[in-house]
């Protein structure tokens, strides 16, 4: 029995999340229903670096499988391809040892947020960033995102659903810039609690608007109570980019 680690690319506009949900459509089913027919039957369960919400995107999800086939990593790209839908796309298989585990061995996450700042609707970017017609002051986000870089509980900055009860985090990097056309929040950590970075983000999109103190940060941080933080930013807006090992 060989393991194996695949990097996965999708689009989170039609599935209801990553994790596998009764009578609903989500990246980690249709992933081992591909796998169950490449078996002829068997099924073969997924393990994932985390789970991503519904409508969210991947562009370097990492899961790992194990398979009795003997099949090579470009194969195995090739007959994954062949039998996924298309909003999902397998882009590296490699071999690693029984002992790797796509969610327990991750080191670092990155995550990216893509803002669409205009007042006008583009029907090219309505799935894939949020649209944002305010306008907003960079030095302001700046200030605001170096109290969050470094290692704070997080309750303020998750999800009152979220299970976990150790919510110690660190945030190596926090930072904003312009890629084509688009605001980027490029969010880089150890680790990431239910809806942390969509808080994030919508925290700092009230700073930036004037609605909060950039030097208010800590004291929400302090708090650790969700509602002192800001609104959760659409799911649509952000992207699962890499996770390193």
């Amino acid at each position: 029995m060989q393991r194996y680690k695949c990097k996965v690319a999708y689009t989170g506009t039609r599935f209801s999340g990553y994790q596998v949900q009764p009578n609903k459509r989500t990246v980690q089913s249709e992933i081992e229903k591909a796998l169950k027919k490449i078996h002829k039957g068997a099924h073969i369960f997924i393990n994932a670096s985390g789970r991503t919400d519904a409508g969210v995107h991947a562009k370097g999800q990492v899961i790992n499988f194990d398979s009795s086939l003997a099949i090579s990593e470009d194969r195995w790209i090739i007959a994954l391809n062949s039998v996924l839908p298309d909003d999902i796309s397998i882009l590296q298989v490699e071999k690693v040892p029984a002992e790797f585990h796509a969610r327990f061995n991750a080191v670092e996450k990155e995550y990216r947020y893509f803002l669409h700042l205009s007042a006008i609707r583009d029907p090219f970017q309505q799935y894939f960033s949020y649209q944002y017609s305010y306008s907003l002051n960079y030095s302001d986000i700046v200030t605001a995102s170096r109290f969050l870089i470094g290692t704070h509980d997080f309750t303020s900055f998750c999800s009152a659903k979220t299970e976990k009860e150790d919510r110690v985090r660190t945030i190596h990097k926090l930072e904003l810039f312009e890629e084509n056309g688009l605001l980027v929040f490029r969010v880089v950590g150890n680790g990431f609690l239910y809806n942390m970075v969509r808080i994030l983000v919508g925290t700092l999109l009230e700073v930036g608007n004037g609605k909060r103190d950039p030097y208010s940060i800590p004291e929400i941080l302090a708090k650790k109570d969700r509602a002192a933080a800001g609104k959760t930013a659409p799911a649509h807006g952000l992207y699962l980019w890499e996770v390193l090992y």
